[in-house]
């Protein structure tokens, strides 16, 4: 009895120390397990984060960059259409039985929404869509405005079964006279189709801030704060949202301090055109929630494994525990690779973005580096001009001229800095701030810029200056450019002249309009007047940039650079840009 209480009482102490050791590892484990699932939550929903909104952001630059590489595509055909002799000749004739049957044949290769000719009352004379012939469209804007410019205009407008419609027009001239307009409509609806099918909510928005394209058709034709009380992002993508909802069996996006949904704002470089969109958290949870169940799987089989190591009493036992092990090797072996391979994809995607930022980047650079040259080669020559000046008055011993002289080449030298400047603030970010502008202190400016060759050519110049101050929302440098531009295209026009006049005249009304009048020979191609690297300049005077830089700049700006030959004679360059009233600062 004696013996075979003391093995009793041994196998109690070897249990009691035993038990005591398996809850404390127990404890630890699920403490363990609590902290690093807890941890890895944490740090991983920033990540993913992080890499959802870079994502964003791509895609947002791919959405604009195919709705302005769409309009840049359609804005030439008008000039091209304009000067089709067939439908020239059928305007004049009125025979147009087969000029739909030919505009049917353009409107495959061009890709637009449709085609249609105006005669010179607005009637649709021929269209891509027989429907709408004899439609009538006078006090339509796309055909007043073609009417009163010579350059290609562009037009949005509300049509009644909702949404907008985006049209190209140009006015067709036949021996100096206008025979009709040349329509085109540009087919941005087929983004909002192909958006349809993605989890995010699109919305593109004009320069006044209506929302003009959308995933949700009830956003068309409202601010985006008046879309989002009829109908919020949520709302718009609910479906995605509630599929976040994960084993935490908390409240949707609980570990995102939460949000909803993520919001990236960008800027299309056209017209003041801006895009938004909204983004789920849902492949966010989801990827957390991927690796969080691993985590939890792997402390289980570590637990199971525990429970195995602690209670190995028969060899039945132990065969099962080594052939387990082996499993789970080969399962770690598995999710090892896993692993490699995903973090191989997260560096190969890392490394495509910013391949994509970088080419965006040597793009824009390539796009102004010729537009930089021509703007600096006007300081420089006024730079010689003055220093040629200085150095004649050093030799009469006159210092004190000689130093008015050397701070005009100080200012003329900020001037190239802030051009270079402009530059690398271009490079660096796509998005411009702007501010008001006082239309005649940047004329000041400009004048005082091209001060020696005015004075060297000895050209008078006469201005008309309301009394009231004209302002406008811009950017003052490049308008300062604009106008440099005018000044010295017009002196150019006025080499053969015995007494060369410039007329400058700055007025203000529902625009802006500032108007440089020459006495030269006057324009004779206007319609290659603005386009790139045309020129009427003998080799090395000039690259034939200058108007066409200015018209995209003033363009840019949501005005409008148009040219005609005077009545008495010269050329008449005239800048209309969008006043700044009370209205607008309110906008702004």
């Amino acid at each position: 009895m004696s013996g075979t209480a003391k093995d009793k009482a041994r196998r109690a102490r070897r249990s009691g120390p035993l038990g005591w050791r398996v809850r404390v590892a127990l404890v630890l484990l699920v403490v363990l397990a609590v902290v690093t699932v807890w941890v890895t939550n944490m740090m991983l929903t920033d990540r993913f984060t992080e890499s959802t909104r870079n994502r964003a952001e791509l895609r947002l630059a791919l959405y604009s960059g195919n709705i302005l590489s769409e309009l840049r595509s359609n804005a030439i055909v008008p000039q091209l259409l304009a000067r089709d002799p067939a439908l020239i000749g059928a305007l004049n004739s009125g025979d147009f039985s087969q000029s739909s049957q030919r505009l049917i044949s353009y409107v495959d290769e061009i890709g637009a929404a449709s085609l249609m000719l105006l005669d010179r009352d607005g009637r649709t004379v021929a269209a891509t869509d027989r429907n709408r012939l004899g439609e009538q469209h006078r006090n339509a804007p796309h055909f007043v405005e073609a009417l009163r410019s010579n350059t290609t205009v562009f037009t949005t407008q509300e049509r009644e079964a909702g949404g907008y419609t985006f049209t190209y027009s140009r006015r067709v001239e036949s021996q100096n006279s206008v025979v009709g307009v040349i329509m085109v409509e540009v087919d941005l609806a087929k983004f909002e189709r192909a958006w349809a099918g993605i989890t995010d909510a699109v919305a593109v928005l004009n320069s006044e801030g209506t929302i003009i394209l959308a995933t949700e058709p009830r956003w068309r034709g409202r601010t985006m704060d008046e879309a989002l009380v009829r109908q919020s992002p949520e709302s718009a993508i609910e479906r995605a949202i509630k599929a976040t909802a994960d084993w935490t069996a908390l409240p949707p996006d609980a570990y995102l301090q939460g949000e909803a949904v993520m919001r990236v704002d960008g800027r299309i470089p056209f017209r003041g055109w801006t895009m938004a969109t909204f983004t789920t958290y849902a492949s966010v949870r989801e990827k957390v929630n991927a690796v969080l169940a691993l985590e939890i799987m792997g402390f289980a089989l570590l637990a199971a494994l525990a429970f195995y190591a602690l209670s190995r009493r028969t060899a039945l036992r132990m065969a099962l525990f080594q052939r387990e092990s082996a499993e789970l090797r080969r399962l770690n072996a598995r999710l090892q690779r896993e692993i490699s391979e995903r973090e191989k994809v997260q560096k190969d995607l890392a490394s495509a973005e910013q391949t994509l930022e970088q080419s965006s980047k040597l793009a824009a650079l390539g796009e102004m580096s010729a537009a930089v040259s021509h703007e600096l080669n006007q300081p420089l020559a006024a730079m010689k001009t003055y220093l040629a000046g200085a150095r004649l008055l050093l030799r009469r011993n006159r210092p004190d001229e000689a130093m008015t002289a050397f701070h005009r080449i100080d200012d003329l030298i900020e001037r190239m800095g802030a051009i270079t400047r402009q530059l690398k603030s271009y490079a660096r970010k796509g998005q411009e701030q702007l501010s008001p502008v006082d239309m005649a202190e940047a004329l000041a400016s400009s004048l005082s810029m091209m001060e020696p060759q005015l004075k060297a050519r000895r050209v008078r110049i006469s201005k008309i200056l309301p009394d009231e101050p004209v302002r406008v929302m811009g950017d003052r440098m490049r308008i300062e450019q604009v106008l440099v531009n005018l000044l010295r295209n017009a002196i150019d026009a006025t080499k053969s002249v015995a007494q060369p006049e410039l007329e400058i005249i700055l007025a203000s009304g529902e625009t802006a309009t500032l108007s440089v009048r020459d006495n030269g020979h006057g324009i004779e191609d206007m319609d290659a007047l603005f386009e790139p690297f045309y020129t009427t300049k003998q080799p090395g005077d000039g690259t034939g940039l200058g108007l066409a830089i200015s018209s995209g700049i003033v363009a840019d700006l949501g005005g409008r650079l148009t040219a005609r030959n005077g009545v008495d004679g010269g050329a008449v360059f005239e800048m209309q840009l969008p006043i700044l009233n009370e209205t607008t600062r309110a906008a702004e």
